[in-house]
């Protein structure tokens, strides 16, 4: 059924329909309660361009990717947030609208969405501390959403994040508790805000706890499994090597475990591993028992929830703003134990 038969059926004209439709205030209660339940009834459903048309929407959602270097946002760990979003989008009738950009081209990227009306807002990943585009997209006067925090912006904004900073203390000291002393950070890229704040966490525990920190066995790169691969075999080879990895992704401690392994050793026994689980769904931890010991927080269910907010600031632009934080899940897996006794240990710095 289209717009020209439902008005027939309806006997009104179709720009009555098409008002009564699309929520404008100039037609009656009555009149629109009528409409809606006959096209419902029917299972009418106004085109996506007939709807922008008559609401001046674009009805997409726009999200900024950078390409031309590695970036923490283009991983499994993305791919999850936007199916989550994804979902959302498809139940309220939005599209998603991804602009892949070189990355020193993509504060422009965001003037140029705004100038075209190419969409009705956007979420904006990977926050750093001073972020430049949270600026932009308020004097740009775009309803926008941030997936996490920019620490050192001062006027207040949309956002959705973890309580990283807690996530990574609450992980530092499960570990102190179980005798661990050599505690090693693998974190993810530190000029992103999510990694800044993982850090912070971890060293408040490890001050609280009267530990020297040491900066020969915090690293910070993307978060990969080579990477965690790389680092751990170096650290394993130190001669005060530590006894336990808390790595900022299930990707990087994949890569923890299998260095621990090639040496010979056991995980949860001779080493022990945490890591930040986004309990993405292509690459669960464990079926049953957790594999890792983690901090989970689910990206996905961040992905719909960052969509279902951008979507009522759309509808309502001066309500706001919307700020969310989640506590992380602390779930004890296999790859964690007591410390072992050994030399390594006893020749842990001290405060």
């Amino acid at each position: 059924m289209n717009l020209r038969e439902l008005s027939e059926q309806l006997g009104l004209s179709q720009t009555t329909v098409s008002r009564a439709l699309n929520g404008y205030p100039e037609v009656s209660e009555a009149t629109r309660k009528r409409v809606q339940d006959f096209a419902e009834a029917h299972q009418y459903r106004p085109s996506q361009r007939a709807q922008s048309l008559a609401t001046g929407k674009s009805m997409q959602i726009g999200h900024v990717i950078p390409f031309s270097t590695q970036h923490e946002m283009v991983n499994v760990v993305f791919a999850d947030f936007i199916a989550g979003a994804g979902e959302v989008y498809a139940k309220h009738g939005y599209d998603m609208l991804l602009s892949v950009v070189n990355d020193h081209d993509e504060v422009q990227a965001y003037s140029e969405l705004a100038q075209k009306g190419s969409v009705d807002g956007v979420i904006v990943h990977g926050p750093t501390r001073d972020d430049p585009r949270i600026a932009l997209l308020q004097e740009l006067d775009m309803p926008f959403f941030v997936h996490g925090r920019a620490t050192d912006v001062g006027t207040p904004y949309n956002y959705l994040d973890v309580n990283n900073t807690r996530a990574f203390g609450r992980a530092t000291e499960f570990l102190l508790d179980l005798g661990h002393r050599r505690i090693a950070l693998i974190n993810g890229l530190e000029r992103m805000d999510f990694a800044r704040r993982r850090r912070e966490g971890y060293e408040d525990a490890l001050r609280a706890a009267g530990i020297a920190l040491d900066p020969a066995i915090m690293r910070s790169d993307e978060m990969t499994e080579p990477y965690g691969h790389a680092v751990t075999k170096e650290l394993l080879a130190m001669d005060d090597a530590p006894t336990a990895f808390i790595a900022s992704s299930i990707i990087s401690a994949l890569g923890v475990r299998r260095a621990i392994e090639e040496r010979g050793m056991s995980v949860g026994k001779d080493v022990s591993i945490i890591c930040f689980d986004d309990a993405i769904s292509y690459m669960p931890n464990g079926a049953g028992e957790p594999i890792f010991t983690a901090t989970r927080s689910s990206v996905r269910d961040a992905g719909r929830r960052c969509a279902e907010l951008l979507i009522s600031l759309i509808k309502d632009p001066d309500a706001g703003p919307v700020a969310e934080l989640w506590e992380a899940e602390l779930v004890v897996g296999q790859s964690t134990g007591p410390a072992p006794n050994r030399d390594a240990v006893s020749k842990s710095p001290k405060a």
